[in-house]
């Protein structure tokens, strides 16, 4: 097999690697397994925080690692994590082991994050693919991430009849999985960063990402920030569901609905940029936060349910048309590096906010924090997406480009 058929196949098991990792089968019923526990939300909050503060610690040196050591080697070492992580599950039976199973599957996130995404893009670059079938390749990438989570969520809902132990265990299998599928990857070709100088690479980064370039490190504050704002809802909405009476087995159906919706919006992102441009589809994007949290606070019901579903249409854009446009921007060279950077970032923000989101729905109840998350939804849009939308439009008026999520890699990638 010569290198080219190793590559495509590389894309292949990338698609199988990150639908394994994905389908976690307790996710759409963790915040009831862990008030079995004995956690409050606050407490599931701030959990959430010990998580992003252990992924944070790692984040950056591990995105380093990757672009110093390989992908596919960082890879097999976050998998490995990723299913020690999920075993320890099984057997946490308070908060300190609760907390242990997050630190875990934390340094497992901090080497996966951007890894599969970097080996991914740098496959498609020695494929020498067009932009758009690398566009299409990341929409694939999210879509399949979004199925996987709807496939296990219908599984667990199944699962939940009998025990809560029973879906740990379908779940601690699974998560073995992208271990042994680590082996079957190649690493594709790349500039690799000279390890001799972590300091003068750090401020290249930096100076890349948040500096240089105004579309570039807008794009990177929107992939925090728009992150959070569809990230917040995961930990409120099965509350929300409990305190409207819905059936725990639904739990898993509603969940999986929403990761389908997921999977349709990554798939669709880039049609819909391509027919209504990226400005359109932007505002879309970052409107649907805003309709979801106050459609959820004010008529509630079964309508702030299905209002709900615009957090996963926004998640599904977000993650292709953004998360795109940010790798087409950003050299091979430190690609893992500036990827896990993003990640850095959100989880940063998150472990200050998250307890904050937390605290106030315990003093306030749901109404008032979905209403405040709504707030700052629009604050959001004002202060981020449309300085972001006029920087595109004057790259557009001054020379005329693809759409936001095709740029070539070739012309932006000189530091």
């Amino acid at each position: 097999m010569d290198i080219k058929d190793k590559l495509q196949r590389n894309i292949r098991i990338l698609y199988l690697f990150s639908f394994c990792w994905l389908a976690l089968i307790i996710i759409p019923i963790v915040v009831p397994f862990f008030a079995s526990k004995g956690l409050a939300l606050a407490d599931v909050f701030v959990l959430q925080s010990i998580f992003a503060l252990s992924v944070v610690i790692c984040e950056v040196p591990s995105g380093y690692l990757a672009d110093i050591i390989g992908r596919r080697n960082a890879l097999m070492i976050g998998s490995l994590f990723h299913g020690i992580g999920y075993t320890l599950l099984c057997f946490a039976e308070d908060f300190a082991g609760l907390v242990l199973f997050e630190v875990t599957v934390g340094l497992g996130v901090s080497l996966l994050s951007g890894a599969d995404l970097s080996l991914l893009y740098d496959s498609q670059i020695a494929l020498r693919m067009s932009p758009g079938e690398k566009t299409r390749g990341i929409a694939n990438l999210r879509s399949i991430k979004s199925t996987a989570e709807g496939m296990a969520a219908l599984l667990g809902a199944v699962l939940v009849l009998t025990s809560f132990e029973l879906v740990l265990l379908a779940n601690a299998v699974v998560a073995w999985l992208p271990f042994l599928l680590s082996f079957a990857l190649v690493e594709a070709p790349y500039k690799r960063m000279s390890a001799a100088q972590p300091v003068r690479n750090f401020k290249r980064i930096i100076s890349h990402l948040y500096w240089r370039d105004e579309l570039l490190r807008l794009t990177s504050l929107a992939l925090t920030f728009y992150g959070l704002s569809t990230f917040y809802i995961i930990w409120l909405i099965q509350p929300y569901w409990e305190a409207y009476g819905v059936p725990l087995a639904v739990f898993g159906i509603l969940w999986a609905l929403q990761s389908f919706t997921i999977a349709i919006a990554s798939k669709m992102s880039m049609s819909l940029e391509n027919r209504f441009g990226p400005v359109l589809v932007l505002i879309v994007m970052a409107l649907l936060p805003v309709i979801g949290y106050l459609g959820m606070a004010l008529p509630g019901g079964i309508i702030g349910i299905l209002l709900a579903f615009g957090f996963y249409v926004s998640r599904g854009i977000h993650q292709v048309i953004l998360t795109d446009a940010f790798n087409s921007r950003v050299p091979s060279e430190f690609r893992a590096t500036a990827n896990s950077m993003i990640s850095f970032m959100f989880r940063l923000v998150f472990i200050v906010t998250g307890p904050l989101v937390g605290l106030l729905y315990e003093w306030q109840g749901m109404t008032i924090t979905l209403l405040m998350l709504g707030i700052v939804c629009v604050l959001l849009f004002l202060v981020l997406m449309l300085p972001l939308i006029r920087s595109l439009q004057r790259i557009n008026q001054d020379e005329p480009e693809p759409p936001i999520g095709e740029q070539p890699a070739e012309e932006l990638s000189t530091i």
